[in-house]
Parts: structure tokens; sequence; C-alpha cells
């Protein structure tokens, strides 16, 4: 048996952050109103072909400091009442990065429930310019 062909990528070049660990104020309920909860958020850009050759050097690539912390700064910079929100304000930020072709970002609020993790996610490409 053959595996399915896995879906063409828009790059080849990718970024990722895996599991940030934030206490965020979000949510509708009582509950979460009251004090902030932590969230977990991953994220995965899928990068434009380089300008120019690539070097030994941070100027040629898109530094990961300014997704992971842009991504702080906008996750406690105000309440949130829904994970979508929060998953789209980042899309925002990375795609706001001229290298970022595709984002794919997911947040997860893993102490809702004792028996699982509950969360969103979200793929936005860069439109066609």
């Amino acid at each position: 048996m053959t595996s399915p062909a896995l879906p063409a990528s828009p790059s080849d070049r990718r970024i990722f952050i895996r599991d940030l660990r934030l206490v965020v104020s979000i949510g509708i309920y009582d509950f979460e109103l009251a004090k902030p909860q932590a969230v977990v958020v991953n994220v995965d850009l899928f990068l434009a072909s380089p300008e120019r050759a690539t070097e030994d050097n941070i100027d040629n690539v898109l530094n990961y400091d300014v997704i992971h912390d842009g991504i702080i700064g906008l996750a406690t910079s105000r309440h949130f009442n829904l994970q979508e929100t929060l998953v789209d304000a980042i899309l925002d930020l990375c795609l706001a990065q001229r290298q970022v072709v595709e984002a794919r970002v997911s947040t997860e609020k893993p102490d809702v429930y004792k028996d699982c993790r509950v969360g969103y996610e979200a793929v936005r490409r860069r439109a066609a310019t």
C-alpha cells in the first residue's frame, strides 16, 4: 500500500515556534475573566526564496526574535474574548514580515478540561501582488 502524496508546500524554507506557553487574558466566561490563563502558541512560517544569496548573516533571514517577541507583546497587550481573535492577530503579525508567504498559527488552552486540550488553528497565505 502506498502512502498518499503530501500536499505541495508553498516553500521549502520554514521557521517554526513550538509550545510557546503564555499567560493570557482570554475568554468569555466569568472564571476566564477573573484571571489570565495558560495559552500555548504554535507557529509555522513558510518563507519566500531569499532575495540574495544566503550568507551567514542575520540581515539575510527572518529573525525569529521578531515573531517570538511580537507574539508575547501582542498576547499580553489586552484581553481577547476568543482564541480565533488572538490567532488572527498573530497571523497579521507574521504576514507583515516581508519574507513570510504563508503562516499557520494555533493556540491551545491546556487547562480548560482535565482530559484534553482545546484549541484553534488557522492558515493564511499572503495575497498575490
